[in-house]
């Protein structure tokens, strides 16, 4: 069991341990005589024996190469395949299929969309569960049914007492994550919201805390997640359009076009002749004075003409 420091909502920590979870299985598998039955790692085949030693041999032909598969094993050695393997370890090699020791992994990013972001120099991060600063609660509540639709949890890890006082210490948790009926996010570090790293360079996890109470029993345990899920922003794209309906669009717009522009006549034409009809009265007034003048006006002497 690996040690944990954990800190409570109270900023009171203590080291407690953390097991993993195995689920026992109610399934049993025998054997033909009713034995356990149990699984071991077969070799399979070799780097010697591989295609492209084969067709090396074959000398580039394939056609060549599925004659002697006919002919002969030779894609089998008798002598080391079906072997039991212990003690394994993982390795390395180049492309001319020889061993390196010094290699460089780098972190390919995606986005929500399936798109090459980012290539990085993979980080190795130190171990921050067991240190000496505690996992704090971030106080960011997850609500159980968005959790399981937000993340991916990988694994969980069930936090265990040691003794009397982490007892009251992780039963105290419990019950107030289990009034909340939610997760609480973890984080590590100075700052509070670092990512859980259990080993120098593992996998950086979100640690969500779920507490579950009955009686004077508890359950604490811890889910891990490395993975979110994000809706990819799907572009909007336009619908073709048919020649019809761009016929009848333009048969539209010229249609509108036409109206506005009668519109704006009818209205000059109203102008207009509302003008002409005050130019007339104002006419029509003017002759009026004239003629009432012209009455007005004493009558000229006629000098009558004499003959002399």
């Amino acid at each position: 069991m690996a040690n944990i420091n954990l800190n409570d909502p109270r900023k009171r920590d203590a080291v407690v341990k953390a097991e993993s979870i195995s689920p026992r299985s109610r399934v049993r598998y025998v054997g033909p005589k009713g034995g356990a039955s149990y699984t071991r790692k077969v070799l399979k085949s070799t780097v010697d024996h591989d295609y492209d030693s084969l067709l090396i041999e074959a000398k580039d032909d394939p056609e060549k190469l599925a004659q002697l598969l006919i002919e002969s094993d030779i894609e089998v050695d008798k002598e080391v395949f079906g072997r039991f393997l212990w003690n394994v370890s993982r390795v390395y090699i180049n492309e001319d299929e020889e061993v390196t020791y010094r290699i460089q992994q780098n972190e390919v990013i995606y986005t929500p969309e399936g798109k090459f972001k980012e290539r990085r120099q993979r980080e190795r991060a130190e171990a921050n569960v067991d240190s000496d600063i505690p996992l704090s609660w971030t106080g960011k509540k997850v609500d159980k049914s968005e959790a399981i639709r937000r993340y991916v949890f990988s694994s969980k890890l069930q936090i265990v007492h040691i003794n009397g006082l982490t007892y009251d210490f992780l039963y105290g948790m419990a019950k107030e994550l289990a009034e909340l009926d939610s997760l609480m996010l973890l984080g590590g570090g100075k700052s509070g919201k670092e990512p859980l790293v259990f080993r120098r360079g593992s996998t950086a996890y979100r640690g969500f805390l779920e507490g579950r109470v009955k009686d004077d029993s508890y359950i604490l345990l811890l889910h891990l997640s490395n993975t979110e899920l994000k809706s990819p922003v799907v572009e909007k794209t336009e619908k073709p359009v048919s020649d019809k309906k761009k016929e009848k669009s333009a048969t539209a717009k010229d249609k509108k076009s036409t109206k506005k522009v009668v519109a704006k006549k009818t209205r000059v034409t109203k102008k207009s002749s509302g003008v002409t009809k005050k130019a007339k009265e104002i006419a029509k007034k003017n002759s009026k004075g004239k003629k009432l003048t012209k009455k007005k006006a004493p009558a000229k002497s006629k000098k009558k003409a004499t003959k002399k």
